[in-house]
């Protein structure tokens, strides 16, 4: 992650010190599990414990640009520092047992952040649908006005599609937490199923029941498919406020801070740079996905195809996922909400957004579907082009009143009973008591 988006304790999980760190800390605890199984001396345990407390990452470079092998030059690195007890650590381990084992302490942890992130703003989301489930405003279908609704429901529809994003974060997040101390090929031939489920739990992690020489991708790939589809969430919602930023719409904006400049040209411009970020990320997430997917699929039961990707993807796609999610949180707290705006372009069409309830009406009163269908889009079609609403076309027309009086079309469009069903959603959301 570039420093402009990266959040400290995401660079802090995938740093190199926190890494290292890691592996240390699985070799020890292997050690100490053979310790257990009488198979490293308690002498040789106590001197590896006492002494091997830290790595030297810069002597661990330079092992490196010999051995071309990051694993090797860790461990070179520490028993370099050992005297004969050094030929204890990593014994019956192969490279993959310690990298994917951290790798999914990283993984866990920094979906973590993720989590805390979605749950803020899951809390912004949730406090819009209640302050603003009475905001009226029109309900758009193909970027057209269609029927009323307020901007509480559309925040209400945002809350439960994020909610569902938690639930997958949470299955991913165990599914990839998941460890393997099982040696080359995984057949465990000579480092014991004992001994990995000591190392995973400390760790917190749970022994993958059936790995190979890594811990399968399919699991890996869940995670970043997890976090397209969050990116895809967050996109959506940052799409309708740039939408609702417009000029032509101005109903919604995003904050806008007073030494904020909008255009280096045009001093006026008051852009949706927050949101277009939000968007902009959702398709790295996308991408990210895609190569979890293209990871899967290795040679037999090990090869590094996946290998020089994984450096970069996961930290990548969980530092935008988690940074992205906490901008559109900060764009939702602080939105500027037009609510009279809302309601000047709801009442902009002189009513034709009541069309189906003119239709139902008229059905309901015994009209054939298509004839009513005719008279109303009529009338619709006389208010674009003249100088009556809606309303006084359908008044002047003498087919509707062949079928409903003044009082019957005023029912009709009675913003009221348009309303009125959105509260099964937030029934249905948990919201209605906290609304109430």
């Amino acid at each position: 992650m570039i420093d402009r988006y990266a959040l400290p304790e995401l660079r802090e999980i995938f740093s190199e010190r926190g890494r290292l760190e890691l592996w240390l800390r699985i070799e020890l605890l292997a050690v100490e599990a053979l310790n257990r199984d009488g198979v490293v001396p308690d002498a040789d345990w106590q001197r590896i414990r006492e002494a091997a407390t830290a790595v030297d990452a810069q002597r661990a470079r330079e092992i490196e640009q010999e051995s071309q092998h990051d694993v090797i030059a860790f461990l070179r690195s520490v028993t370099e520092r050992l005297g004969p007890e050094g030929r204890w650590l990593h014994y019956g381990l192969t490279s993959s047992d310690v990298l994917d084992t951290a790798t999914a302490v990283q993984l866990r942890d920094a979906t973590g952040v993720v989590e805390r992130e979605l749950s803020g703003l899951i809390a912004v989301v949730r406090r819009l649908a209640i302050e603003h489930r009475r905001t009226p405003m029109v309900g758009r279908s193909h970027g057209i006005h269609a029927e009323p609704i307020t901007f509480g429901f559309k925040a209400a529809g945002w809350y439960a599609e994020l909610g569902r994003d938690a639930e997958r974060l949470a299955r991913a997040r165990e599914t990839v937490s998941v460890g393997a101390i099982s040696g080359a090929v995984g057949t465990h031939a000579n480092v014991s199923a004992e001994v990995e489920r000591f190392v995973c739990d400390a760790l917190g992690l749970q022994p993958d029941p059936a790995s190979t020489q890594v811990v399968s991708r399919d699991r890996h790939a869940e995670l970043l498919t997890t976090l397209a589809v969050l990116g895809g969430t967050l996109e959506r919602i940052a799409v309708e406020i740039r939408h609702l930023q417009r000029t032509e719409v101005s109903e919604a904006f995003e904050p806008f801070g007073a030494g904020q400049q909008g255009s280096s040209a045009m001093p006026h411009k008051r852009n949706p740079v927050l949101a277009e970020r939000v968007s902009g990320m959702a398709r790295l997430l996308r991408a990210d996905a895609i190569v979890g997917l293209e990871n899967m699929a290795l040679w037999h039961e090990r090869d590094i195809s996946h290998s020089s990707a994984e450096r970069f993807v996961f930290e990548r796609a969980l530092g935008v996922a988690a940074y992205a999610t906490r901008t559109l949180a900060g764009i939702l707290d602080g939105l500027e909400v037009d609510a009279d705006r809302m309601r000047n372009n709801l009442e902009a069409s002189g009513g034709a957004v009541y069309s189906e309830a003119l239709l139902l009406a008229m059905i309901a009163k015994g009209a054939e579907r298509q004839a009513a269908y005719r008279l109303v889009q009529g009338a619709a079609k006389r208010a674009w082009s003249g100088e009556r609403s809606f309303s006084e076309e359908l008044r002047a027309d003498e087919g509707v009143a062949a079928w409903l009086t003044r009082d019957e079309i005023d029912r009709a469009m009675d913003l009221g009973h348009h309303l009125g069903g959105i509260d099964a959603t937030y029934r249905a959301l948990g919201l209605d008591a906290a609304a109430d």
